[in-house]
Order: C-alpha cells, then structure tokens, then sequence
C-alpha cells in the first residue's frame, strides 16, 4: 500500500491532516528579538511546502544564535531527503530507479537504503498489505483532477507487477533494482516519517530540545512549549471538522496517522480514495482512519497504511505485537477502538 504523499509543486488537491498541532495561546516571538530571548526563551515558526504539503516547524530556543542556522539546516536536510527520494523529480534517486526498472541496478545512498529497508520489513510483517512497488498502480493520481477510475485491464495489467519481493537490495554495493519492466516505487507511505526524522535530528545537534515538527498530519514533538506538554488533536474521520480527542506529549514522541478522507474523488456514490489495496489495484475497503502514537518512527513507519489495508481485527493484532506502540482505528461500521494507551493518553 502507499499513501502517495508527496506531489508535484503546484498540484491542488483536498487534504485534511488527522492529527493537527493545537498551538493555544503560543507566543511566536521574532528572530532579531535578542534582548526578548535572553529573559524568556523564543517561540520562532517557520512554515514551508515539502514533499507536496505543508511543513511546520516550531521551537523554542533561549539560545538566539544558535535558532536561526539551526532552522535552515533542517530545512536544508529535511529538502535534500525529500527530492532523494520523491518519484515526481525527474532527477531523484527514486526516479532513477523507476527509469531502470528491469535493466539495470542503481546506486543508492544509506538514508535511501535504510527507508527502502524499514519498507521491505514491514511489506514482510503485513504479508504484503504495505508496498512501495504500489507506484506501479500509474493510473491512479488523486491530483485533484481525475474524475473516473481507471481501466479495469490496466489495473489488472499494473497490479500484476506489483510485489515487494522484486526490489533487491544489495546492502554491500549499496544499489537498487526493481526486476521487472514497468514498475515503480512510491516511498509516499515510508519516508515521510523519517525526513521528518532527520529534521528533529538537526535541531537537536543544534541544542534545540524543545520543538515540533508537523508534515501534513505527521507529528514530531521533543520536550515542552513554554514549561507545558504539546498538544496534538486528533481529527474524526467521520466528521473531519471535529476532534476525537486531544494528546498532551512531552519528551520524545510522534503521532503518525492515515485516512480515507483525505486525499479522494467520487466516482458514481462511491469514494475513490488515495490509500490503495495492493492486492486488488483499488482503494482499501477497511477502516476510515487510524492514528499511532510512539516514540520514533521506525516503530510505526508505514505501519498505519498497512493497517488501512488489512482491517481492523488484523490491524490490532500488529498493534498488540509491538510494545510501545499505541493506536486509534476508526473502523468502516464507524466504531471507535482505542488501545490501553491511547486511551489514557487522549483528553
């Protein structure tokens, strides 16, 4: 399965992110506010588009100088991983790979090597419900302007070629190969999560112990804001406009989530909705929404999406085969199922 998350520039389409950052009475001071930040530590936010959504950053610093830099290299990190491993730049290592399809290995760097190998682990853990060769499924686009599914042969034809098992990696020569002609990667389900990482990474070497990162419903937080716990709502996929609860986080943590609502089109009363079924070429029929809460990425990275996929029932069970990990899943009979832990963590 693949989110499909980043787009090309440009590119409108209706997105409605189920976790979203509750920032309350925040100060947001100004970076040229030294002699402010010295008395009390500065709130700075600085927003940008990124893997085809908004990208947020927040922190709090009583360390003026080291605020600003510390921003424009997560920006800069965060930027180089993104086009790396985006399938719409022409240029872009995943690009490269999806050109080679079925003739030739491609050189790859470690961070590429790590996501596509945290890809295959989970593909293996859910049988397959998770998979990035999903970009295969070429005829879907949900870029706000495709009206009418496609074909019923060229889904067949693409759905065929779409199998984990044929990305091989070889670890030692650091290359990529997709085995077969006509297939295509799709990391929009795998590397957001830790490009977003990365960039938490970079405020931390810059001494930054306090901030938040939101990537279009994807929440990263570290420490406090101004002495008080982060707080993070989660949306109701059934009625979007509302919130299911409210989290307060502190120290490490991240809230990953996946709905149908989010990306979709009508086509004769039916949504057609972005997160596909690998095993039929077609949007999932399982739960409206699910939201995950942890403390990295790797214990969750593409794991939401899979659950989209396999349903409910089969959805806790992962949930219940990793410690650590706490879930929300809205189910498609509208039933609300939380674990033990996001059920004491949610206000």
């Amino acid at each position: 399965m693949n989110r499909t998350e980043d787009l090309p520039v440009g590119l409108t389409r209706r997105r409605i992110a189920m976790a979203i950052p509750l920032l309350g009475c925040a100060v947001w001071g100004s970076a040229v506010r030294a002699s402010t930040a010295r008395a009390h530590p500065l709130v700075q936010r600085d927003s940008r588009a990124l893997m085809g959504t908004q990208v947020d950053i927040v922190v709090e610093s009583g360390d003026i100088s080291a605020l600003l830099p510390a921003l424009e290299q997560a920006w800069s990190e965060m930027t180089r991983l993104s086009k790396m491993m985006s399938r719409y730049d022409a240029d872009s290592t995943v690009s490269a790979i999806n050109q080679a399809a079925g003739v030739h290995a491609v050189s790859i760097t470690p961070e590429l090597l790590g996501v596509l190998k945290a890809a295959r682990n989970i593909s293996t853990q859910s049988e397959g419900a998770f998979d990035i060769t999903v970009g295969t499924l070429k005829g879907w686009r949900f870029d706000g302007n495709q009206t009418t599914v496609p074909a019923a042969e060229v889904i067949e034809y693409q759905r065929r070629l779409v199998n984990y098992r044929e990305l091989r990696l070889d670890e030692r020569v650091g290359t990529a190969y997709l085995n077969k002609r006509d297939m295509a990667l799709d990391l929009g389900g795998v590397a957001k999560l830790p490009i977003l990482e990365a960039g938490m990474g970079v405020l931390k070497r810059h001494g930054i112990v306090n901030a938040m990162i939101n990537g279009g419903g994807d929440v990263l937080v570290a420490g406090r804001l101004q002495g008080r716990p982060w707080r993070v709502g989660l949306r109701d996929p059934r009625a979007p406009q509302q919130l299911i609860g409210v989290l307060a986080l502190e120290g490490q943590a991240l809230v990953a989530s996946s709905g149908d609502y989010e990306r979709f089109f009508m086509y004769r009363g039916e949504r057609q909705h972005h997160i596909l079924d690998p095993a039929t070429g077609r949007p999932t029929h399982g739960p409206h929404g699910v939201s995950l809460l942890a403390r990295d990425a790797a214990s969750v990275n593409g794991l939401g999406a899979a659950m989209m996929v396999l349903g409910a029932n089969a959805g806790r069970a992962l949930i219940n085969s990793r410690p650590g990990v706490e879930a929300l899943i809205v189910d498609r009979d509208q039933s609300v199922w939380r674990s033990q832990g996001m059920a004491a963590a949610l206000t």
